[in-house]
């Protein structure tokens, strides 16, 4: 294991007792049907830089292993549910994120590429899942992207190419759904789960806290005071209103939304890029939602300050169009999804704006700092710090306007 210890989660730094040769060389057995196989070697790291993820624990594996006489060596990604007892482990233990997975890596997303492949779109959306189990114990193993040339972005911001092509990858994602819905929505009967389906989330002090955080931060600001008002009436509804958003096609579907597979967790590290390619990572979140919720997450999770400020419009109407000539291109004959349509169902949601301007958006800034989300949600001086991030504040200083003048702070009915 690596020595570096500051720069990784806690609970990666000893990988389990059960993973091990003999459990690896019987993966590798079964993956490749090569029953003479043979593991010789095994070097175990973390997977991934303190901060990249919360929900889950990963790490590479490097193996050389023998079969038929010849040498070879392969580099895996091991992705399993926290065995440190603790609170991360708590707001895992009784989720139902592998099982969400799972059925994303072996049933959806390839019934998705094989259809965009029918209609001449070669695509690949994830890394190969190379093996998986719920019992005796919830893990997923994966090829490893990183020596494939892909990488996750650290201590920059996506340029405007990286946010293209990981947009059009989301649209066509997103078309393919939209299309099967409307044919066959029973292929997405088993993603009944969502983030606020999480045991005991919504009541977590990160949640609960950043509203009431906010508005003290807006207080303190003389150039900020006057939007305090707009967002005390939200301190007893606001994420009661965002799970309404999030649960609306299991709960209270509208009968002319455009609602699609939703990947649930579309920020910055949960995408690894290669010059202007990009795979898409960590499915656990993904349900069947508004096509506003994506988009509304990417604005806040994955795009930079400065594409809020100046590029929201041409990015979304460059996510659309993708979507629209996908539709065509993989034969859908319903009615085309118009933009005026697409930017009045975005608006109609704004609670999520809401919730991802206060609750969220520190987070980010935090992240993209190279911080710990698990000290945000366990320490309260930390989630306290998010607030007074320079960088948050004077964002603020123009979204907020642009919302007053958009009519975001009319509150939905």
């Amino acid at each position: 294991m690596s020595s570096n210890n500051d720069a990784y989660n806690s609970d990666e730094l000893e990988a389990p007792a059960w993973l091990n040769k003999q459990f690896l060389q019987e993966v590798l057995v079964s993956h490749f049907k090569e029953p003479s196989l043979t593991l010789s070697a095994l070097k175990i790291s973390p997977a991934s830089a303190k901060g990249d993820h919360y929900a889950s624990v990963m790490f590479r594996a490097n193996v050389e292993y023998s079969s038929q006489k010849r040498n070879y060596s392969k580099s895996l990604i091991i992705k399993t549910m926290p065995e440190m007892d603790g609170q991360k482990k708590e707001f895992v233990s009784d989720s139902k994120i592998f099982q969400t997975e799972i059925e994303m890596y072996t049933e959806v997303l390839p019934r998705f590429e094989a259809i965009l492949r029918a209609a001449g779109e070669e695509i690949k959306f994830c890394a190969v899942c190379v093996y998986y189990s719920l019992q005796p114990r919830q893990v997923m193993i994966f090829e490893d992207l990183l020596p494939q040339g892909y990488q996750v972005i650290r201590n920059r911001n996506a340029t405007l190419d990286e946010l293209r092509s990981v947009l059009s990858k989301l649209a066509k994602w997103h078309a393919v759904s939209f299309k099967l819905l409307r044919e066959q929505p029973e292929i997405f009967d088993k993603l009944q789960y969502d983030v606020t389906t999480m045991p005991n989330f919504l009541e977590m002090d990160v949640m609960t806290s950043a509203l009431p955080n906010f508005i003290n931060m807006l207080s303190q600001m003389d150039s900020l005071k006057t939007y305090r008002k707009y967002f005390e009436p939200m301190r007893e509804n606001i994420i009661k209103r965002w799970q309404g958003v999030i649960r609306e096609y299991r709960e209270n579907r509208q009968a002319n939304a455009y609602y699609v597979l939703c990947h649930g967790d579309f920020h910055i590290r949960n995408m690894m890029f290669k010059d202007n390619d990009c795979m898409l990572i960590d499915f656990q979140m993904s349900y069947v939602g508004s096509i506003a919720n994506d988009l509304q997450y990417a604005k806040y999770m994955l795009f930079s300050a400065d594409e809020r400020k100046d590029k929201c419009d041409e990015l979304l109407y460059y996510y659309f169009d993708t979507l629209t000539k996908t539709l065509s291109k993989i034969g859908y004959q319903g009615e085309t999804p118009s933009l005026i349509e697409l930017r009045k169902q975005i608006f109609d949601r704004r609670c999520s704006d809401y919730f991802l301007l206060t609750t969220l958006l520190p987070v980010s800034y935090g992240m993209r700092q190279g911080k710990d989300p698990g000290e945000f949600i366990e320490d309260e001086q930390r989630r306290l710090e998010l607030f007074q991030d320079k960088g948050y504040q004077q964002e603020l200083e123009y979204l907020l306007p642009q919302m007053l003048h958009a009519g975001y702070f009319e509150l939905p009915k």
